[in-house]
């Protein structure tokens, strides 16, 4: 299956902005690229590249005063098939996880497990370990939390949308990750393209998505709370503690986003 995906993404600067971009796919879908994906400019602006500490493909700018619009569409090879439901993995003692994961089982800005610890454990710590575990809590938070554009609000932590009741997909991610974190599992903050591709179509305008990784039988697994169940053409961006980290851009100074627009759609066969 082919995919084509892409955005404009439009920056109002009242001086030259320095700002971090996560805008680029993920290392570890560059070899899935059927053209390049390369960040481009309307304006003579230099970027250079990094790669920070979780893996994501980074740039740095300094953007202009006035407008700033920044591109990229490209075509990428997908299997289409559906997220994989891995039923038996298994939960790991946290004695026996790698040292680069560990991390992932600590409280973050947007995922404040002190806050949710005792709730979780008085509601999960009957279910079986691994997969099974992971699964009763993304039921949980997919019902708990109800999808609705206009409830979103960037400064809600998981703790939030657990009383809240209400966000975009951050806030189920968030929910998720920090549950899980309570319960001794890894879990990673996703985000990327997602489509419309073998569901409905959305009548909302398309965004970035986000959803989550957890760290069971050696391996991470896509989960999706918000969806709760598998779906078809993920493109990842990046991965990290939470949204703080894989923010599509960080700036050091005033910039106020004018312009929002995201592509992600299949590319019918000839």
């Amino acid at each position: 299956m082919k995919i084509r995906a892409g955005f404009h993404l439009g920056y109002e600067c009242m001086q030259p902005t320095p700002m971090l971009l996560v805008l680029n796919i993920h290392p570890s879908r560059r070899a899935d690229l059927l053209s390049d994906q390369i960040l481009t400019f309307d304006r003579a602006i230099e970027a250079w590249e990094y790669t920070d500490v979780f893996g994501n493909a980074c740039s740095r700018i300094v953007a202009p005063p006035g407008l700033t619009t920044i591109s990229t569409e490209f075509e990428i090879y997908d299997s289409g098939k559906p997220d994989i439901v891995p039923d038996d993995a298994v939960q790991h003692a946290i004695n026996d996880l790698p040292d680069d994961v560990l991390v992932f089982l600590l409280g973050s800005r947007y995922c404040d497990t002190d806050r949710l610890a005792d709730f979780a454990w008085a509601t999960f710590s009957s279910t079986p370990l691994g997969w099974a575990r992971v699964q009763a809590i993304c039921d949980f938070v997919h019902d708990h939390i109800t999808f609705d554009y206009l409830k979103a609000d960037v400064l809600r932590t998981a703790h939030g949308g657990f009383t809240d009741k209400a966000g975009v997909c951050r806030d189920f991610a968030h929910l998720a990750i920090a549950l899980c974190r309570c319960m001794n599992i890894p879990a990673r903050y996703c985000t990327g393209y997602l489509g419309d591709i073998g569901v409905p179509i959305d009548p909302n305008p398309m965004d970035f998505s986000a959803w989550f990784e957890v760290f069971l039988g050696g391996h991470w697994h896509t989960v999706d709370a918000r969806h709760n169940t598998p779906r078809i053409g993920r493109i990842l961006m990046g991965t990290g503690r939470d949204a703080t980290d894989v923010a599509m851009s960080t700036a050091f100074g005033p910039a106020t986003l004018s312009r929002f627009e995201v592509i992600t759609e299949e590319v019918p066969q000839e």
